[in-house]
């Protein structure tokens, strides 16, 4: 099942689960589903992400055009909280979010288009994120937001106290601070 957020260019995607008394098999991905709902997308690499603790949060990360990324991002342990925030310079959804859960028990996926960074929250320790991504990764485009940009108001559904962050992202600008590279 694919559905549309707050953000319409945003997707959820909630892939069948077969299962029986072993467990299940869900087909994560796959091309022609996708493109025949519209989505084709070029998939060239992915990413593996292991947090150890409650509250870690990744984000708000993006890259700028020419190697800008779509990400389909998926929780196969644990719990995050995932958001994707339109950067589209001129977008009538500038500067808002759109977020959902992502577990492994839900199975829940989410697609993140160019021209919106990406940002997640570990809801319990021990999880991991998996996701592809359409472009390479290329340091001279990579870029971030701050995660608690007061402009943005995004609720993150932790106790900021227990927030964890990176060095890079404990000093990553404000929203109005970027040039995104992105005009809607």
């Amino acid at each position: 099942m694919i559905q549309s957020l707050d953000i319409p260019e945003v997707k959820l995607i909630t892939p069948k689960r077969f299962g029986d008394a072993r467990g299940y098999f869900s087909e994560t991905w796959n091309k022609r589903t996708l493109s025949e709902a519209g989505l084709d997308i070029d998939f060239v690499q992915d990413n593996h992400s292991y947090s150890a603790a409650q509250g870690v949060l990744r984000g708000l990360h993006f890259q700028k055009p020419p190697h800008a990324q779509v990400k389909l991002v998926r929780c196969t342990r644990g719990s995050v909280y995932d958001v994707a925030v339109d950067i589209r310079v001129g977008s009538p959804t500038y500067g808002q979010y759109v977020g959902a859960e992502l577990s492994a028990e839900n199975g829940v996926q989410i697609l993140v288009p160019e021209g919106f960074a990406h940002g997640f929250v570990t809801l319990e320790p021990d999880s991991e994120l998996q996701y592809k991504v359409t472009d390479y990764y290329a340091p001279d485009c990579d870029a971030n937001i701050r995660w608690d940009d007061p402009s943005l108001g995004i609720d993150w559904k932790v106790d900021p106290a227990i927030i964890t962050l990176s060095d890079k992202d404990q000093v990553a600008p404000l929203l109005s601070e970027v040039d995104s590279g992105f005009v809607y």
